[in-house]
């Protein structure tokens, strides 16, 4: 079996800790997160009360506005440490996801402006855009707990199974 690289080379390490998005990226990643909780909370109240709807929607614009920032300094960040903007090998399938979660929080923007959608499937539409980032967000925090790893010299994965 061979074994899986491991997510930064030294030369790439030493591009992402030289990288001013590194630190952009950690601070509007938890930004973001802050955001999704306050937003899940208003939109779970709205369908379950039917109340704080503007309030609700307030919200999911919000957070996806903060996912567009991400997004881009993300792909920034992707470009000074791989050498293009996305779909680098190391985060491949979280871009993958990524573009997924943009889809769906672009969709509930495209909903609401137009009003295409009543109250309640636009909340369950901010749902089901949340539920797609929260996939994304275990992705990236299981990247970041395996670079740890790495860094500590921990064994890597095998392609295919676990080490």
């Amino acid at each position: 079996m061979q074994r899986e690289r491991p997510l930064y080379t030294p030369e790439e390490r030493r591009r992402r800790d030289a990288s001013p998005w590194t630190k952009v990226q950690g601070i509007l990643a938890a930004l973001q997160f802050l955001v999704f909780l306050a937003s899940l909370a208003l939109v779970v109240r709205a369908l379950a009360s039917g109340e704080g709807l503007a309030l609700a929607n307030a919200s999911v614009v919000a957070k996806t506005l903060t996912l567009y920032a991400i997004m881009v300094t993300g792909a920034l960040w992707e470009r000074d440490v791989y050498g293009q903007y996305l779909f680098a090998g190391p985060f491949f399938w979280e871009d993958v996801v990524s573009m997924g979660v943009i889809a769906l929080h672009t969709a509930y923007l495209a909903a609401l402006a137009s009003g295409a959608l009543a109250s309640r499937p636009l909340l369950w539409l901010a749902l089901a855009a949340y539920a797609a980032y929260a996939v994304n967000a275990a992705q990236f925090v299981a990247k970041f707990r395996r670079a740890r790893l790495d860094r500590k010299g921990a064994p890597l994965a095998v392609a295919g199974g676990a080490a």
